[in-house]
């Protein structure tokens, strides 16, 4: 090494999807020292071709490294392929997709076998990785400690984003995040099909919606300082009488389309609930007091 060069911190990463691989490359890229272990060997050769270097069991690659990131395909294969490792003393950074409670117990788990633990929720896909202008991030949850030991290694391949000392936050932020999206795809499905059997161009449509759509996502910031102030008539633009008042002509220009209306109905039905209950003059935050169980 010479004066000027930087070592930087050797990382292990169990699992090589298509989201590990993509991790694998970046850290490789940015000359971290690599270790990889897959359930499948021909995912890890090829990285080890490239310089890696390749585990021959999981228990093998945990001990190689202080650093161990476990992308897999779910909580179960956590489980498994981390049951009959050594992990004292290890920091387990753990981007498998799962819930929250899974989050927390698997914390927990780390615990009791010496090991200190990060969880994450990673909020972005393959092809953003190693990409900084792609914007893609990491939630992180748990120790802070750990979290700012490892912070610049852990923000190689995307942006890193620390939400919290609870292990379930991480998992918690990635769900809320991706069921607004299902929620806005949902949306985006309904209104192609409105125009589905008309001799209209769906790319036509598709820019006025992402713009439509995007003029309209500020309002997240006025739901949540309604939920926080808790008056849901401060900031109202549309209050939920006037909206409810104008839901028969969606549901009948589906019908007369020809289109099912089962994306639209149930958010439709909750806004009567509310308005049933509430003051006409909220907003339609009061709907998410009526999905609280």
């Amino acid at each position: 090494m010479t004066q000027n060069t930087v070592e930087k911190a050797p990382v292990t990463l169990l699992g090589l999807g298509a989201m590990g691989t993509a991790l694998a490359r970046a850290w490789m890229a940015d000359g971290h020292p690599l270790t990889v272990w897959n359930r499948t060997p021909a995912r890890a050769a090829a990285l080890g071709a490239e310089g890696a270097r390749v585990a021959d069991s999981a228990a093998e690659a945990v001990a190689a490294n202080a650093l161990v990131v476990v992308c897999l395909l779910d909580d179960a294969s956590v489980e498994e392929v981390l049951g009959g490792t050594e992990l004292a003393g290890r920091d387990l950074v753990n981007l498998t997709t799962g819930t929250p409670g899974q989050a927390r117990a698997r914390a927990e788990w780390a615990r009791e076998r010496g090991a200190r633990y990060l969880d994450g929720g990673i909020m972005a896909v393959p092809p953003m990785v190693g990409v900084p202008e792609a914007s893609g991030y990491v939630f992180y949850s748990g120790s802070r400690e750990l979290f700012e030991r490892h912070q610049e290694t852990l923000g190689v391949p995307v942006g890193t984003r620390y939400v919290g000392e609870d292990a379930g936050f991480a998992a918690l932020h990635d769900v809320a995040l991706l069921s607004a999206m299902y929620g806005m795809f949902a949306g985006a499905a309904h209104a192609f099909a409105l125009i589905r059997k008309e001799d209209i161009d769906p790319t036509s449509l598709a820019p006025l919606l992402a713009d439509w759509l995007v003029a309209m996502a500020p309002a997240v910031h006025t739901t949540a300082d309604q939920l926080k102030s808790g008056d849901y008539t401060k900031g109202v633009v549309s209050n939920i009488a006037m909206q409810v008042a104008g839901t028969p002509t969606f549901l009948s220009t589906a019908e007369q389309q020809g289109v099912s209306p089962e994306l639209l109905s149930p958010f439709f039905e909750l806004m009567r609930r509310r308005l049933a209950e509430g003051s006409g003059e909220e907003d339609l935050t009061g709907v998410i007091d009526l999905l609280l169980q």
